[in-house]
């Protein structure tokens, strides 16, 4: 199944990515005048499964996570896609909008996908 969907799961990630990345960008240049500022940190979105891993479901769920670009976060519960956006800058709230804007394109396609971030 995720074999046909291998195609429009690019689709996503790249639009994604773009979301982020102008989420990002935007607060960048509107709030920041341009300049990398502020409280340094991470930030990433975080995809919680919809079924158990060890189903048929599950297995292709996972598979579609990773085409998402995302890796197993460290309760091995859960994937992970750190700066979605893919910005280079070190503020979190640079950061932070760019996942924030990951997340929300996400929902919009069914995930159950949350922003998070963390100071350095």
């Amino acid at each position: 199944m995720t074999d046909i969907l291998t195609p429009f799961l690019s689709v996503i990630r790249i639009e994604m990515q773009k979301a982020a990345h102008d989420a990002s960008e935007k607060l960048l240049t509107d709030y920041f005048d341009g300049v990398d500022r502020g409280a340094c940190g991470f930030a990433w979105v975080t995809i919680y499964p919809k079924h158990k891993g060890n189903t048929k479901l599950g297995k292709a769920e996972r598979r579609e996570f990773e085409q998402l670009g995302a890796r197993k976060d460290w309760t091995g519960k859960a994937w992970m896609i750190w700066n979605p956006a893919n910005y280079p800058v070190q503020s979190v709230d640079v950061l932070e909008a760019g996942a924030r804007a990951a997340a929300m394109f996400l929902q919009r396609y069914g995930y159950d996908a949350v922003a998070g971030s963390r100071l350095d």
